[in-house]
């Protein structure tokens, strides 16, 4: 009687699919984890977000993005297929301290996890690159490239973030689709390179 949902044409279930990945987009807080997800997944991506508050003005700092009114208070969510045989299911986490507490399971049945950058802010990546690696997942790096921030060479945010060599860090747009797919590919080839 309406309540249930139609599967027109396999939008929601593939058949053929063989692997599905769940992936972690994480990164602190305004570094554009919800706009990399709205512009990767091939559904209607499943976004909590409340308007900012005068509650959080002394804990949520958007510097970052100045006119940034929203912040996630859960979780985004998305899906993106990269062939019939592989689909990623994107889980973009909250950026901000108080939340930590969603990472433990978010991170149960993850493969591995995209960490977005702020270039002008890499301290801030610090508290993030160290819940990945309490939780063991294995990551690459996204320099989210905002407009008008500084250009520092990928070598340059490795050494700084104090990466082993084999973490692949890349530059993207979040809200460029190209770039972000790179990041994704990136990741999922280093995924991949762990198996063999």
């Amino acid at each position: 009687m309406g309540s249930r949902l139609a599967l027109d044409d396999g939008v929601y279930l593939r058949s053929s699919v063989q692997t599905a990945a769940k992936i972690l987009v994480v990164g602190h807080f305004a570094v554009g984890k919800t706009t990399f997800i709205g512009t990767m997944s091939e559904i209607p991506p499943l976004r909590t977000e409340e308007i900012m508050t005068q509650a959080g003005a002394g804990i949520d700092d958007p510097k970052g993005a100045p006119g940034k009114t929203t912040t996630t208070v859960a979780m985004d969510f998305g899906r993106l297929t990269l062939s019939e045989e592989l689909v990623l299911y994107l889980f973009g986490t909250p950026g901000q301290q108080r939340f930590v507490q969603v990472w433990e399971d978010m991170t149960r049945g993850a493969l591995g996890a995209l960490v977005l950058v702020d270039p002008t802010r890499l301290d801030e990546s610090f508290p993030v690159m160290d819940l990945v690696e309490h939780y063991g997942i294995p990551y690459a790096i996204a320099v989210n490239r905002f407009d008008g921030t500084p250009t520092h060479s990928l070598d340059e945010i490795r050494e700084a973030l104090d990466l082993l060599p084999e973490t692949p860090v890349v530059s993207c747009d979040a809200r460029d689709q190209r770039s972000s797919a790179d990041s994704l590919i990136a990741l999922v080839r280093y995924l991949q390179s762990r198996l063999n």
